[in-house]
């Protein structure tokens, strides 16, 4: 399946439609996102996600469609994470909620370039090299660990980001937002707006989440054209996911013990597959209990997350 360009052509074509519809038939205008209008769009990609799965079932059968649901459900679960930080970095920035949708929109487009070469790379050398398998599920289990032992908080630190230190230093930025542009000319000259300082740390975040997810997720799935479409529509839901739990998802602060437990647990199937096989559908419900058990935790248990000072951005015309 892999080496049937027509699938991989033909899937990217409905993504690609499906952006151009978003962008600029629905979200035409840059406007507040409400909850209702959130929840709507939620259900809609989660609908045509498990559409999708269904075609999987129909198309490659029982062992493919599991794969693509739990990839699913990791990629899904993981970009929790990448909420909180958008949170934080709009936050920060004082991003109007007007502009939120299109950074996001065009952050997810830049990852979705991003981890279709994470995948094509990583799903290479797992094929030529066997042993990798294993580093594999070590990098998994130490990744569990570590996030069991952090804070769980997601921290922010724009002013040290080497990427935006770097803009700083090398583009001419305005103090102003310009109705929403990420660039706008002045005397002749070539400006970046605030807008594109955060876009660039949104993808320069998801780069960094991409090192969790990705491995996740071959490591449930070898079939690059599952792991990839497991990826896409996760992340094509995220914008609508980011503004229907923008207020509730500073509740779910024991997810993250939830991921460490599920990276753990998919990083010790590899080590020891050679000892016992765990089936894909008693990975599915591993992986499925574990969330729900998590998210029940945190709304039992809930606690408040700090969000930082904004600070200003503003720099001389």
């Amino acid at each position: 399946m892999d080496n049937t360009p027509l699938f991989w052509l033909a899937f990217n074509a409905f993504v690609v439609a499906l952006l151009l519809l978003d962008l600029l038939v629905f979200n035409r205008k840059a406007h507040v996102v409400r909850m209702r209008e959130a929840l709507g769009w939620s259900a809609f990609w989660i609908a045509l996600s498990l559409s999708f799965n269904y075609l999987v079932y129909r198309w490659l059968g029982k062992q493919a469609a599991m794969e693509f649901l739990t990839g699913y459900l990791i990629e899904k679960s993981l970009s929790v994470d990448n909420l909180f930080v958008f949170l934080l970095i709009f936050t920060y920035f004082k991003v109007p909620q007007q502009y939120q949708h299109k950074i996001l929109f065009w952050g997810i487009i830049g990852a979705l370039v991003l981890r279709a070469a994470f995948i094509l790379v990583g799903a290479a050398l797992l094929a030529k090299f066997h042993f990798l398998l294993y580093v594999l599920g070590a990098f998994l289990v130490y990744t569990g660990v570590k996030m069991a032992t952090s804070a769980g908080e997601p921290e922010i630190d724009p002013d040290n980001n080497p990427v935006v230190k770097f803009l700083s230093r090398h583009l001419p930025i305005t103090s102003r937002l310009h109705e929403g542009k990420f660039f706008v000319q002045k005397d002749g000259l070539r400006f970046a707006t605030p807008l594109f300082v955060v876009l660039v740390m949104v993808e320069t975040t998801d780069v960094m989440f991409a090192v969790d997810s990705i491995p996740a997720i071959l490591a449930v799935s070898r079939d690059t054209f599952i792991v990839y479409t497991s990826n896409v529509f996760a992340l094509l839901g995220l914008r609508a996911l980011y503004f229907a739990l923008e207020g509730l998802m500073r509740l779910f602060h024991y997810l993250h013990y939830g991921l460490s437990l599920i990276l753990i647990f998919i990083g010790g199937k590899l080590l020891f597959q050679e000892i016992y096989h765990i089936p894909m559908g008693i990975s599915l419900a591993v992986v499925g209990f574990i969330l729900v058990m998590s998210v029940v935790i945190s709304l039992l248990l809930p606690k408040k997350l700090e969000v930082p000072d904004p600070v200003s951005t503003e720099q001389p015309e």
